[in-house]
């Protein structure tokens, strides 16, 4: 847990971390923290700086083959690794969660679990994803792409606005892995073109996980995220130059909804 850049495994015993500060990497890190809240259950982390590849050195691809963080390393299971969150929850809740006060022991709530989570990963995670680099980072900009992604991760999130209309939380009106699958997505849901407010349920089901303590320590490793829904609507705020251009972006986004007669539909 310092500055200097991985070259390898830093620590002995318990839980290692390989992370970085996104919506894939905050599961990880989120459910550690609850972990340690609830149990005691310490860990330790190291950051991985994605735009330096360093996912993609071999002693990292040793660990997680697909090159892509977070990757967990269980020091006292033999240094076993386990890549992708939704398969890292699922470990760390099965080995370290006895009380399941993340996790379920009815078999129905355990499958209710599976498929909102293998609906994120397979889903929301790509789709928001796709949006991002399309509004975003691709080098010129595709109205197509746009109002596609765009478009797509609005019905996902509609999906979870109205399953949200009738319980607090995605399965047993429990707060659980389920949960945190999906937060780190729709916690950066602005910085992708689509507005949390336009999705009430949804937006009081992330301020009630923004509100838990551990929530707010997984997010701040190993940096707190800079594009997350608070943090950018302050930045709008208070950084006229950045507001003049996010409007820019979103009249692009509208734009290009109208050039391929986007219309809002969920499911």
């Amino acid at each position: 847990m310092t500055d200097e850049r991985p070259t390898g495994l830093k620590a002995s015993k318990g839980i290692e971390l390989l992370t970085l500060g996104t919506p894939n990497g905050v599961k990880a890190s989120i459910i550690l923290e609850e972990l340690k809240e609830a149990y005691g259950k310490e860990y330790t982390w190291q950051s991985i700086d994605i735009m330096q590849n360093i996912q993609k050195e071999p002693w990292f691809t040793k660990l997680g083959p697909n090159g892509r963080i977070p990757v967990i390393v269980d020091h006292d299971q033999g240094g076993f690794a386990v890549q992708e969150g939704l398969a890292i929850l699922t470990y760390l809740t099965r080995h370290y969660d006895p009380d399941h006060k993340f996790s379920f022991t009815d078999p129905l709530d355990i499958s209710r679990a599976e498929q909102w989570m293998a609906w994120q990963h397979g889903g929301l995670g790509p789709m928001q994803g796709q949006a991002n680099h399309f509004n975003r980072f691709a080098k010129e900009r595709i109205p197509y792409g746009m109002q596609r992604y765009t478009g797509e991760t609005e019905r996902l999130v509609g999906i979870l606005d109205s399953h949200l209309k009738t319980t607090d939380y995605l399965v047993g009106n429990k707060y659980s892995i389920a949960d945190i699958a999906s937060f780190g997505w729709v916690n950066t849901l602005r910085f992708a073109g689509v507005e949390l407010d336009d999705f009430p349920n949804l937006k009081a089901w992330s301020e009630r996980i923004n509100a838990r303590p551990a929530v707010q320590k997984g997010l701040a490793v190993p940096q707190k995220i800079t594009f997350g829904n608070d943090t950018y609507l302050k930045r709008l705020e208070e950084d006229e130059e950045y507001a003049k251009k996010e409007k820019e972006l979103r009249e692009q986004i509208a734009a290009a909804k109208d050039q391929y007669g986007y219309k809002y539909a969920s499911p």
